[in-house]
C-alpha cells in the first residue's frame, strides 16, 4: 500500500466514525489494514496456524475498539498496536482462543472479513521469495523481529513504533514516546551489528 492510498484509508476510516458507522469503519481498516497485519503477524510467529489465530483475535480487537478510538495516532499505529497486543495475549495464555471474551454481535460477519483477508493475502506470503537474510533475521526472537519487521519491512517512525512496541492504546505523553524511541533506536543499531556480524561469518558479506 502506497502512502497516498493510506492516507485515503484513513480518511475513509475517519469519516465512517464521524458519521457513527462504527461497523462499517472497522470493516474498512480491517480490510485496509489486514494483509499488512497478516505479514508482519507471519513473519514474527513463523507459524500460520499461529499467525492466523493472532489475526482473528486482532480483527476482534479492533471490530470492539474501534467505536472508541480517539485518533490520537494514526489508524495504522493503532492497529500494530492492537496486532502487538493480541500476540502478547496469545503467548502468555497458551489456549488462549477469543474465550476469554463473549461472542460480540456480528461476529459470524466478521469472521468471513478475517477469513477473506486471510485468504487473499496467504498465497503472497507463502510464494514471497526468503533470502538467506531472512533466513537470519527468523532466528531471533519473537521480539526482534517485530522491531525488524515493522521498522525496515513496513517503515514505521520511531515514535509510532515505540507506541506499538509499548502496547499502549491510549494517549501517550511526548516524554514518554521519545525516551522508548532512543531505547529501540538503540536496540535496532545491536540488532543490526549482530546480523551483519553473523551474515559476515556465513559468507553473506564482505570481511572488510
Amino acid at each position: 500500500m502506497t502512502p497516498q492510498e493510506r492516507e485515503e484509508l484513513e480518511r475513509e476510516v475517519r469519516r465512517l466514525c464521524a458519521q457513527g458507522e462504527h461497523a462499517r469503519a472497522a470493516e474498512t481498516a480491517i480490510r485496509g489494514y489486514g494483509p499488512e497485519i497478516l505479514g508482519v503477524l507471519v513473519a514474527t510467529h513463523r507459524e500460520e496456524e499461529t499467525a492466523d489465530e493472532i489475526f482473528a483475535q486482532w480483527s476482534e480487537r479492533l471490530w470492539r475498539g474501534m467505536g472508541g478510538f480517539t485518533w490520537s495516532c494514526a489508524l495504522r499505529t493503532w492497529a500494530h498496536t492492537l496486532a502487538r497486543n493480541a500476540s502478547i495475549s496469545f503467548q502468555r495464555h497458551e489456549r488462549y482462543r477469543g474465550r476469554l471474551h463473549p461472542p460480540m454481535p456480528g461476529s459470524e460477519a466478521l469472521s468471513r472479513i478475517a477469513e477473506k483477508v486471510r485468504t487473499e493475502t496467504r498465497p503472497y506470503l507463502r510464494t514471497e521469495a526468503k533470502s538467506k537474510l531472512a533466513a537470519l533475521r527468523d532466528s531471533l526472537p519473537p521480539e526482534d523481529r517485530t522491531l525488524l519487521v515493522l521498522r525496515i519491512d513496513k517503515g514505521l517512525e520511531w515514535k509510532d513504533l515505540a507506541r506499538v512496541m509499548l502496547g499502549e492504546e491510549a494517549e501517550l505523553s511526548e516524554a514518554q514516546l521519545t525516551k522508548e524511541s532512543q531505547r529501540l533506536r538503540k536496540r535496532f543499531q545491536l540488532l543490526k551489528d549482530r546480523l551483519v556480524e553473523q551474515g559476515r561469518r556465513e559468507g553473506l558479506f564482505s570481511q572488510e
